[in-house]
């Protein structure tokens, strides 16, 4: 069957070091040709491959792409651009996690973010960790969310143009989280998404009162809005795909075509179908076979 490679370098990545035609041969892989997807720095590649076993393939690359700063994706030729995109709001396509940034206007920010990290690294179950850290934030002005917002709030490089061409060539796209919709609406609105889910903060008198709506969205409500998404669009999950960084994405990135880790935890970025560490957001187009010139920007 037909593969494709895609290698997408940053700006100063340095020089590519790897002689690809020697790791085919050790697995039995043959390459076909290359081209580019974008010019000048932080070039973007496909490399079209011959091989039997995708999985071998793959495995047989780790060890040298580890060496290289790079983002990387081995896949089928077939069927690479999606129709479908989930992507995960908190350290994804935003540059914070909305929860601390509340936590910081409660001079709660070093206790909280202790919290999130275990979580997002799968050490405690999210939906407990999400009610004891919403319960320390009672009594937190309401006004605090949108200067939350205003001042701590962006777009990832690249976070926008991928929602718009994405979208632009006829894929839903869809913005999940296990934060808070007063974030979701506003990001969805600001990058281009179709939908957005999210949890609901309980407030009274101008106050947050410590509480979260249920049932929670967490890990599995996050597969569910994939799942329930792709069902409603009549889209294969061949034809989807999922990004995010933290434990509860995990369940939405292994069920999607492509499910990819940005800037990732260990326990999502090792078992992503790929990774993105080095390149922006833009990256996931290359992926999909989009050129520069494909892109949809402002």
């Amino acid at each position: 069957m037909d593969l494709v490679l895609t290698l997408v370098a940053p700006p100063n990545a340095g020089a590519f070091s790897i002689n690809l035609r020697e790791v085919f041969a050790s697995v039995g892989a043959r390459g076909k040709e290359s081209r580019k997807l974008s010019a000048g720095e932080g070039a973007a590649t496909d490399v079209i491959l011959e091989a039997d076993d995708l999985a071998a393939v793959r495995a047989a690359l780790q060890a040298p792409m580890a060496g290289q700063s790079l983002d990387w994706c081995l896949q089928p030729l077939a069927g690479r651009k999606k129709r479908l995109l989930v992507a995960d709001m908190d350290s994804t396509i935003i540059n914070v996690e909305c929860l601390d940034e509340l936590a910081d206007f409660a001079g709660l920010k070093a206790e909280i973010s202790v919290i999130t990290e275990r979580a997002m690294r799968g050490e405690l179950a999210f939906e407990g960790a999400l009610r004891e850290r919403v319960a320390m934030l009672k009594g937190l002005p309401v006004a605090a969310l949108q200067q939350a917002y205003d001042e701590r709030v962006r777009l990832n490089l690249g976070a926008r143009t991928l929602v718009r061409t994405m979208a632009a060539n006829g894929a839903r796209c869809v913005l999940v989280s296990g934060g808070f919709n007063f974030f979701t609406r506003r990001v969805a609105a600001a990058a281009g998404f179709h939908a957005e889910r999210a949890n609901s903060l309980g407030e009274t008198g101008g106050a947050l009162t410590g509480l979260i709506g249920e049932p929670i969205l967490g890990r599995e409500a996050k597969l569910a809005a994939l799942t329930e998404e792709a069902a409603a669009q009549g889209v294969p999950l061949s034809e989807t795909l999922a990004v995010g960084d933290g434990a509860n994405d995990l369940g939405m990135i292994e069920a999607a075509g492509l499910g990819v880790a940005y800037r990732a935890k260990p326990i999502v970025a090792a078992q992503a179908d790929a990774r993105v560490d080095h390149a922006d957001l833009t990256t996931l187009l290359y992926f999909q076979g989009y050129a520069e010139d494909d892109f949809v920007t402002d």
